[in-house]
């Protein structure tokens, strides 16, 4: 019999020494992929192996292709690390294991979702009234967000889509920003709007909505059913629409607005940038995540509706083995997601806002955007090219051509020192540098920087 204690003991040393190493442990190098296969690989075993054995095992043959993306020098795909709250109380989620369904399957998992998405609202700036489906991530939540602009827009028009589907409905016009994230499109698949009828409004210089262009593309089309996404937070330059004007022009076009807003509504949190995100109130649905800039474990985002009823009905189901809540007036979490059985997210989500408070969480905002700052002023003082205007925590840079910045993102990825992606913006390759982790100082920009500038001499 495998003794748990011991067991768990044997996991959080393990766990606890891959995070004490991070900060010396190569960011990321290439892995060598058969090298896994053959660690992880093998035959299927024909008998039982003792617990902590498989936990030895697991751990020899993962290390070499970890990336150490929870430590403080990893600049890419906009993700963020796990605070020191919210990895114990990921790990005692574990230990729980809590399904988040209902009141019946976990009250504690159903009233800390509450609890959570209550702050949650008062710190992003979204109604108190607004719902919350704590969901897998932004994909999860955009997926939702729209969801429920389907069902809110059709059934003004007449139409039940729950009950009737598609076929035969009026048509639903999407509206968005060419420099949207490409998980609006996706969303728009998954829930049977396509893209082909996506009509798009121009951007400026640094990707924000066009919004006179947003005026004269809803002007241009026939009253009906209408969505309007807009962003808070362009995946390459950190650049917000201005969702104030946005919002009034596109309702008074009697429009549903979605903000796909997956790091970039983080600024409502931080006096310093909210004005980035002003008139966020406004808009109907929002979508953000909780595992980039808050810092939370995977998986973990957040999907939350002006229009609660709508949002329920878009996304909730009914068994008759489900019927009952059972527990007075609680809130049903599955009646906002797109799972039923799930892991019960809103345990860390509320550690981590319990650890940091909001002037922690608005510290930890600003020191994201003072970082990303000198990042840029490094990287120009060393003869990069800056190609964004800095205004959240994204950084584009250019290497004089897209050979010899591929060069360069390359020669930094296999150095170990950091991580960068590569990204392509207005047709040109470019370095992207997202500055997210909680745990990112001044002294680890400055190390990167130097690492970067001295793959730059070499390439």
């Amino acid at each position: 019999m495998t003794d748990l204690a011991e067991l768990l003991q044997q996991a959080a040393t393990a766990a606890a020494g891959y995070r004490a190493g991070l900060d010396e442990r190569p960011v990321g190098r290439p892995a060598d992929i058969d090298a896994l296969r053959e660690a992880f690989g093998g035959p299927l075993p024909a008998h039982a192996t003792p617990a902590a054995q498989v936990l030895d095992e697991l751990v020899a043959a993962a290390d070499p292709g970890l990336v150490a993306n929870a430590g403080p020098r990893y600049f890419g795909f906009v993700i963020g690390g796990s605070l020191d709250a919210a990895t114990g109380a990921d790990v005692v989620t574990t230990g729980w294991d809590q399904n988040a369904f209902s009141p019946l399957t976990s009250p504690a998992a159903a009233v800390a979702e509450e609890a959570s998405g209550a702050w949650l609202k008062e710190l992003l700036g979204i109604p108190a009234t607004a719902s919350v489906g704590f969901v897998t991530g932004g994909q999860g939540a955009n997926t939702v967000g729209v969801a429920a602009a389907r069902h809110q827009v059709l059934g003004d028009a007449g139409w039940d889509v729950e009950r009737d589907g598609l076929v035969g409905a009026p048509p639903v016009r999407v509206v968005a920003g060419e420099e949207r994230h490409a998980t609006i499109d996706n969303s728009l698949r998954l829930l049977g709007l396509g893209t082909a009828g996506l009509e798009l409004a121009a951007a400026d210089a640094n990707g924000a909505i066009d919004v006179a262009d947003l005026d004269r593309v809803l002007a241009a089309g026939e009253p009906g059913p209408t969505i309007v996404c807009l962003q808070a937070g362009n995946v390459n330059t950190g650049a917000c629409d201005d969702l104030r004007a946005a919002c009034e022009l596109a309702h008074r076009h009697g429009a549903w607005v979605h903000v796909d807003g997956a790091f970039g509504l983080w600024a409502a949190a931080s006096p310093t940038v909210r004005h980035l995100v002003d008139g966020i109130e406004l808009a109907d649905s929002w979508a953000t995540d909780g595992h980039k800039w808050l810092n939370v474990p995977y998986d973990s985002g957040y999907a939350f509706c002006a229009r609660p009823e709508a949002h329920a009905i878009a996304v909730r189901y009914s068994a008759a083995y489900t019927v009952g809540r059972g527990i007075d007036a609680a809130r049903m979490p599955a009646d906002f997601t797109l799972e039923s059985s799930r892991r019960a997210r809103g345990f860390t989500t509320w550690a981590a806002i319990r650890q940091l408070g909001r002037t922690g969480i608005a510290e930890m905002i600003d020191r994201g955007c003072m970082l990303a700052r000198r990042f840029a002023d490094a990287l120009a003082g060393g003869g990069a090219e800056i190609a964004n205007d800095v205004v959240l925590n994204q950084v584009l840079v250019g290497f004089g051509n897209d050979e010899r910045t591929d060069g360069v993102i390359d020669g930094v990825q296999r150095d170990g020192t950091c991580w960068m992606g590569g990204t392509t913006w207005q047709g040109r390759k470019l370095m992207r540098i997202s500055v997210s982790n909680w745990s990112t100082t001044e002294a680890d920009v400055d190390r990167s920087v130097e690492a970067i500038l001295r793959v730059v001499g070499q390439t």
